[in-house]
């Protein structure tokens, strides 16, 4: 028995998320996602370590940007096989790419016309690393799965995709190979969620697995209850209301959004806050929830019992989804104080940098954070209460307020990675700590060892392994 693992991102880090099995004859990805840490990103422009005209296949956990977003360059670079994920999963990484590839076609421009005006040169290259028409060629390469159901990738190698609980259509995978009458399995958790969030059901856990690839993103600390976010998401309203600033809410415009809008809602119903104008300034937020709708069979028990009653759990009166450029821009004509939810989620591209540049050097302003904001991103940046912040290459004075509510998070905290893990109930030959930044996957694996006895390790980028 023979299978050999590499890591070709989310090793030590928390994007570019890519993992390489291969065994009989087969070569597989897991996942393919972007970089997006600004020390990392020169490796999204990197060639494939493996020609992508040699990969077989590619196994999708969900349709974050850091999971997907290189799909794109890799049937660029020659990937022909087909790519395995839920119908949910496949219709919002389409949306997704299509969205990353805009983004950079855009971003490229106004780079161009910058450099030129100040002499500079970009460390990159005066193109996008794909375009639109790339990232449309992926689409007829999905080949849809049923949560589940075991679905034969090759000879002797079949996978099971089980919801992650993490954002709509996410998927744990678990892959089991068969050489010579003996089998083994690798599960690869995705990105694990949390248990009793609006929207999504639990996560499914595992009874058994001879390798695991276990996430780490909040893996050294424990979220805040989960019952604190509507409290505080009216406490930052109420105060920023008050001063008469906006509250610019950086949103993944998968789950993130939609989960903002449910709680808006029901804080709107119960007059915890006042009835301000909100908009969704995202037109990739606002598609996915297009699919959302498409998929009720995954909402969970409650969220069902609010649609059969004939409720909206992610509308309410004076919300806008803001489609056009001409809306967007709109919306810093407002007077008074409004809500404005924007992508991307890490302030790495998008609409949200044009209302951080109007909101961000406003001191009755609030900026807002309701997610993960990797190293070197503007999220993080910004969350470091620098300052001055670089937009658009200006400086800014930063005088808005920062604020955080952690328990939005759609990653499993320590607790919950344990939780999920416990379920197993043989001993695992080993298990890799991946998808977490270095400290955060050093603190995981050295808890789960003490609190399990199982070896852990923290794989390095590239690293490869030989499982047997």
């Amino acid at each position: 028995m023979e299978i050999k693992l590499n890591f070709f991102g989310a090793a030590k880090n928390v994007t570019g998320s890519c993992y390489f099995l291969e065994a009989n004859g087969m070569r597989l990805l897991v996942d393919c996602g972007l970089y997006q840490e600004r020390d990392l990103k020169q490796r999204n422009w990197d060639p494939f370590p493996v020609p992508a005209n040699t990969i077989d296949a590619v196994l999708l956990t969900h349709a974050h940007l850091d999971h997907c977003g290189r799909l794109p360059k890799l049937v660029k670079e020659g990937f022909k096989g087909t790519v395995y994920a839920t119908s949910a999963t496949a219709e919002i990484a389409h949306i997704i790419m299509l969205d990353s590839a805009h983004i950079q076609e855009e971003d490229i421009k106004h780079k161009m016309k910058r450099h030129e005006r100040s002499g500079k040169k970009s460390p990159f290259p005066y193109e996008p690393l794909y375009t639109m028409e790339d990232a449309e060629k992926v689409k007829n390469l999905f080949s849809s799965v049923r949560y589940n159901t075991p679905v034969r990738i090759g000879e002797g190698i079949t996978a099971e995709f089980r919801e992650a609980g993490h954002v709509f259509g996410s998927s744990s995978i678990r892959i089991v190979v068969e050489q010579d009458g003996e089998k083994r399995s690798v599960l690869f958790s995705g990105d694990v969620g949390r248990w009793d969030l609006p929207i999504m059901r639990d996560p499914y856990q595992y009874e058994n697995a001879d390798y695991v690839l276990i996430e780490s993103t909040y893996g050294d600390r424990v979220h805040k209850d989960v019952t604190d976010i509507p409290r505080e998401l009216a406490r930052v309203i109420n105060e920023t209301h008050q001063a008469g600033g906006n509250v610019v809410i950086p949103s993944f415009a998968l789950e993130r959004t939609q989960e903002l809008l449910y709680h808006l809602n029901n804080l709107l119903k119960d007059d915890r806050i006042p009835h301000l104008m909100a908009f969704v300034d995202s037109p990739m937020a606002i598609k996915i929830t297009e699919v959302f709708k498409k998929h009720p069979e995954l909402f969970d028990e409650e969220t069902m019992a609010h649609v059969r009653a004939g409720e909206k759990p992610c509308d309410f009166p004076g919300l806008t989804m803001s489609q056009s450029v001409d809306q967007s821009k709109a919306i810093n004509h407002i007077k008074g104080t409004a809500i404005i939810i924007a992508g991307s989620g890490m302030c790495t591209g998008g609409r949200i940098k044009h209302h951080l540049k109007n909101n961000v050097s406003r001191p009755e302003s609030t900026i807002l954070f309701v997610g993960y904001q990797a190293v070197g991103t503007l999220g993080r940046i910004l969350l470091e209460k620098p300052e001055t912040v670089r937009i658009f290459g200006e400086e800014h004075l930063v005088r808005a307020r920062i604020e955080r509510i952690g328990g939005f998070s759609a990653h499993a905290d320590q607790n919950e990675l344990f939780r999920w893990l416990s379920s197993i109930q043989n001993r695992p030959r080993k298990v890799f700590v991946v998808h977490g930044e270095e400290s955060q996957s050093n603190a995981f694996g050295k808890f789960l060892s003490e609190k399990t006895g199982w070896e852990c390790v923290v794989p390095g980028y590239e690293q490869e392994i030989v499982l047997d």
